[in-house]
Order: structure tokens, then C-alpha cells, then sequence
């Protein structure tokens, strides 16, 4: 039977470009007439300079459309740059073509709605695409040659989501006993048999999970794939020990793979995130006063003691800083070394509300103004904790690699409040530590909204 995958595939992209374009004229549309008659956006020359700009931008980004298993945040984030390479290159031509009548109020909208209109597109072409492939068309036929724990794990991913359109044909390995491991896919036999088959069967893609000193195997399923159009992936045993990010590199001619730890390590990006942070926290803590000073009094009123609480916490490369709350307790001299707990006693019944709402954490954007905290970030933690549980959990102080944040990414996924077993706390590095390798802006801001809402929604761990 012919891969409907090729079939289908062969006129996806081109389909998808021209809904790229589409976009493109759709905000140039509503920019005009937005802005007319005080403008000259309307001009057809300004509309061919345009989409003759979007020609570089798309050769640049439309490969996202190829890509089978991305995140919707990770494509907002490619049609912000795709926007940006997009204007960039029309103010160049516009130079050139001595058409400076074009309004800078204009040009910036135009940009905007560029912007949210790609991003519509892509997240909803996706959807639609995972859709198409749930059907059964628009699929890559793939094999695996290695049956072992890192073959297993290809399969696991591959098969985590019928949209991303993978269709294991067969598995091959030497070794019958990882053969037997191997469950819900069809092993097809030795490894001599892979060349054979990929031709058969006009095989998408190869992933080789074996290890790479079997030269003469390597260079035949090389041979193989570049006669047959396929693609040939090598996923290496080390992923399981070295789980981070990695970039290629080289050693002279050697190719090489280099462990990111976080794309915080690059400047450019913290500076994308301090501007975020202040971004958010200025105009919040300017208008603060409508929501501090009601909880001041509330607090001054219902117990004794001062209405903010100052308390040590750990910071960015385990440093120490002063971390500002409202007071939530009765003033106790177990602060800095207990956590709360549901029922605890300490708490006031002001401070009970506070906590389930999260009200409690709001002084914190003054930690955000000073730099020592972010918006976004793993939650920082009493020093007292940080101690104890840096000898117990593996990677625990890899969270502590960027700033601490008021709320993160294990938070939004439930991990909050109280820590009675160890396994919960594990849970929350884990979280933290993904948050920190696969960082980037638009990620921060699906954080902050996913906060808000699960604010006004209620979390049943917020005590």
C-alpha cells in the first residue's frame, strides 16, 4: 500500500506557506484599514514590499512546520522571531525605496498583529496536522535498530502522541533476549536485515540506538539511507547520564556534543528575562498599594507582630537573601525551620486566606525589583531545607542555577505547599531542573498565566 504519509505530505508544506502568507496579508488588511486615511500603509507598494520581506522570514522559520514533536510555547516563540526578521527586513526595503511616509503607529501595530496572527496559525496548524495524522495520513515510517533500554525509550517517545505521526515497522537487534523486551511494535530480526528492509519498505527514518564502534554497520545504514531518501538518527547511550540539553560542537575536525545546563547561561536571554521581570514587577508593585494596604491593616488588626515576614532563603548559585511575605503566623520561634503544614496551628485564620490565595507571596515582587528573585524560577527554599535536602536529593542544587522565582513551573503542575514525603519534594526538582534546561521567555509567560488562573480557581496544596 502507498505511504499516505508521502502522498499527503507532499503538498503539506507548500499548503502550510500559503497559510503563512495568508497571515501576513490578513494583518497587512487590518492594519490599513485601521489606519487610514492618516497613513500610506494602504499603498501597493508598500503591500509588495511586504510580502516580498516575508520571503526571508519564511526561509528561515517555515521548518517549523516539519516538525513533528514542538511546544506550543516554542512555536510562539519562533513566530516572534520570524516577526521580528520579517519587520527588520521591510524597514530595509522601505529604506531603499524611499518610502518614508509609513507611520511608526502603524508599523508597530502591523508588527503586533503579525505576531499574534502567526502564532494563531502555527499553534492551530499544528493541531489540526495531529489531528490529519490520528487518521492515519501524514505519517514517517520508522525503525529502530537496537532493542535495548535506549531503543525502548525512542519507541516510548514516538508512540506518547498518535498526532506527532510516527509508525514504528520494526525493531532489529542481534541479541534475542532485548528483542523479547521489546512490546507493542514488531521485531523484524538481525541487524543485517535492516538495509533490506529499509528498501522494502521505503523507511522515513533510521534511529540507531546500538552503540557507534560497529563501523561497517554504521557506513551500510549510511550507504542505505542516502540511496533511499531516509533519514538516519543516532540517538546515543549517554542520554540516560548526561540528561541535559546538548549543542553540537567540534574538537578541530572531531564532531563534538556540548551539555548546556540552561539557555539562562547566555546573556542575551538573562537579559530577556530581567526585562520580563520588570516588565511585570514595576507596574504591579505601582499599583500595590490598592492591595497592601487593606492586607496591612487586616493583619495588624486580627494578631500581634510586624506585618511583613523576613525570612532567609537560598538564592542563585546558593546564595543567601532576605525573602519578604506577609505574615501569615503567630510569631513563633520555629519559622525558619518548620514548614507549614494544613492544619498548623501557627496560622492565623488572616493568614490561612492568605496562603490559600496566595496573597501571602505578593511582596515578593520587591525581591523581583532588587534582583534577587525572578517572576518565574524554582521556589526558593529555607536555608535550613536547602541543606537537608541537597544531601538527599540527586540535582537538588542544579536549582539553584538561575534566580529563585515567586512562582515556577512545578508549582502550576501542583507541586506546592508542605513536603511531607520525601518523593514530593524529588517531584519538585525534577520539575524545576526541566524548567532550567528547556527554559525560554514564552514558557515564563504561559507560568504566569497558569498561576493566575490557578489562583482564582484554587489549589487544594496552598496552605
Amino acid at each position: 500500500m502507498m505511504n499516505q504519509g508521502l502522498r499527503f505530505g507532499k503538498y503539506l508544506r507548500g499548503a502550510l506557506i500559503v497559510g503563512d502568507y495568508a497571515m501576513l496579508n490578513l494583518a497587512y488588511l487590518l492594519t490599513a484599514c485601521l489606519t487610514m486615511p492618516h497613513s500610506e500603509f494602504a499603498s501597493r507598494w508598500v503591500w509588495l514590499i511586504i510580502n516580498i520581506s516575508f520571503v526571508i522570514p519564511e526561509a528561515l522559520f517555515s521548518g517549523i512546520h516539519l516538525k513533528r514533536i514542538h511546544y506550543a510555547d516554542k512555536v510562539v516563540s519562533e513566530a516572534l522571531k520570524s516577526t521580528v526578521v520579517q519587520v527588520a527586513v521591510m524597514l530595509t526595503l522601505l529604506y531603499v525605496f524611499d518610502i518614508f511616509n509609513v507611520s511608526l503607529k502603524a508599523g508597530c501595530f502591523f508588527a503586533f498583529v503579525l505576531f499574534i496572527f502567526l502564532s494563531f496559525w502555527w499553534v492551530a496548524s499544528r493541531k489540526l496536522l495531529k489531528r490529519i495524522r490520528r487518521m492515519g495520513f501524514n505519517y514517517r515510517r520508522t525503525v529502530i535498530v537496537g532493542g535495548g533500554t535506549t531503543g525502548r525509550e525512542v519507541i516510548r517517545e514516538l508512540a506518547s502522541d498518535e498526532g506527532y505521526g510516527y509508525r514504528v515497522m520494526g525493531v532489529f537487534d542481534d541479541n534475542v533476549s532485548r528483542l523479547n523486551e521489546v512490546e507493542g511494535v514488531p521485531v523484524k530480526g538481525g541487524l543485517e536485515e535492516v538495509a533490506d528492509f529499509v528498501k522494502e519498505n521505503k523507511i522515513d527514518i533510521i534511529y540507531y540506538t546500538l552503540d557507534a564502534d560497529d563501523e561497517g554497520l554504521m557506513r551500510k545504514l549510511i550507504l542505505v539511507a542516502e540511496e533511499e531518501g531516509a533519514d538516519l538518527i543516532y540517538v546515543p547511550k549517554f542520554h540516560r547520564i548526561l540528561s541535559g540539553q546538548f549543542e553540537p560542537s567540534s574538537v578541530g575536525n572531531l564532531p563534538a556534543l556540548a551539555n548546556i545546563t540552561s539557555p539562562l547561561n547566555q546573556g542575551r536571554n538573562r537579559l530577556v528575562k530581567r526585562v520580563l521581570d520588570l516588565a511585570v514587577s514595576i507596574p504591579f508593585l505601582i499599583v500595590s498599594p490598592i492591595i497592601f494596604i487593606p492586607i496591612a491593616v487586616a493583619i495588624k488588626l486580627t494578631s500581634p507582630g510586624p506585618v511583613f515576614f523576613r525570612q532567609k532563603r537560598t538564592g542563585i548559585h546558593g546564595s543567601e537573601f532576605v525573602c519578604y511575605k506577609f505574615r501569615t503566623m503567630k510569631v513563633n520561634a520555629d519559622s525558619d525551620r518548620l514548614q507549614a503544614t494544613q492544619d498548623d496551628p501557627r496560622k492565623t485564620r488572616l493568614g490561612d486566606f492568605l496562603r490559600r490565595s496566595s496573597l501571602d507571596e505578593l511582596p515578593q515582587f520587591f525581591n523581583v525589583l532588587l534582583g534577587n528573585m525572578s517572576v518565574v524560577g524554582p521556589r526558593p527554599h529555607m536555608v535550613s531545607h536547602t541543606e537537608e535536602y541537597s544531601a538527599l536529593i540527586d540535582k537538588y542544587m542544579v536549582r539553584h542555577s538561575v534566580k529563585p522565582g515567586i512562582t515556577g513551573w512545578a508549582q502550576v503542575n501542583g507541586y506546592r505547599g508542605g513536603t511531607k514525603h520525601l518523593w514530593q519534594m524529588e517531584k519538585r526538582v525534577e520539575y524545576d531542573v526541566w524548567y532550567i534546561r528547556n527554559w525560554h521567555v514564552f514558557l515564563d509567560i504561559k507560568i504566569i498565566f497558569l498561576t493566575i488562573f490557578n489562583a482564582f480557581r484554587g489549589e487544594k496544596n496552598a496552605y
